[in-house]
């Protein structure tokens, strides 16, 4: 009797971390996660010596979300009596040259295309430059089908179909893919070799498969 009571409660244990398991498997074949991100606050933004561009963009992103109205009245002037000198006009004072800091620069870019026929992506991936040295994948009017823990990789590969594509020729992760629809950033690390990035590959992390490709190439 004990035995089977053991037997029961083990086989309860299997099915709740089966039906778990399925759960996380094949929940994302049928929920679309849609994300619509601005381009990133801190593009034209000159990064402080002391500070890094993810703080920055934190910093404008939150001052984005904070209405601050400003109502003056027009100064009323004093009325001058009829004696009043006239006083010279003052000549324009000319103003400081302000710097204005460059625009993000398109480095590659490339649209999205399936992988077969159950895994579909489309929409565009580019690599920018922002100021000297850092760099942002944007992916726009993305769309691919859902799976379970998939990643953005940068790869080396220019049109990888599989796993030993993507290893042969060195990759870089740049983490959980934040929604299978919509407008989205990437930071890329510092020291990222940005020459050699040939593709951007949407992939299945535990079952290794390629859901989608962007091959890139440089504007023009």
């Amino acid at each position: 009797m004990v035995i089977k009571k053991a037997a029961i409660v083990a086989g309860a244990i299997a099915l709740v971390v089966a039906g778990a398991l399925g759960w996380w498997l094949l929940s994302p074949l049928f929920i679309n996660q849609t994300v619509d991100e601005d381009f990133p606050f801190s593009a034209a933004a000159v990064v402080p010596a002391e500070m890094t561009a993810a703080e920055v963009e934190g910093i404008m992103a939150g001052m984005a979300k904070v209405d601050q109205p400003v109502e003056e009245a027009m100064p009323v002037m004093p009325a001058q009596p009829a004696s009043a000198a006239v006083m010279p006009t003052a000549q324009p004072t000319a103003m400081p040259v302000m710097h204005t800091p460059a625009a993000p620069t398109s480095l590659k870019a490339g649209m999205f295309r399936d992988a077969d026929r159950f895994h579909n992506g489309s929409g565009a991936a580019t690599l920018y430059r922002i100021g000297e040295d850092s760099h942002v994948l944007r992916l726009e009017d993305f769309r691919v089908t859902n799976g379970p823990d998939l990643h953005v990789l940068l790869t080396n590969h220019a049109d990888p179909q599989n796993r030993d594509d993507i290893h042969a020729e060195g990759y870089l992760d740049l983490g959980s893919l934040k929604g299978n629809i919509g407008n989205q950033n990437y930071e890329i690390p510092a020291g990222a070799d940005i020459d050699a990035a040939a593709s951007v590959v949407i992939y299945c992390q535990p079952f290794h498969v390629v859901f989608s490709v962007a091959p890139l190439q440089p504007p023009g």
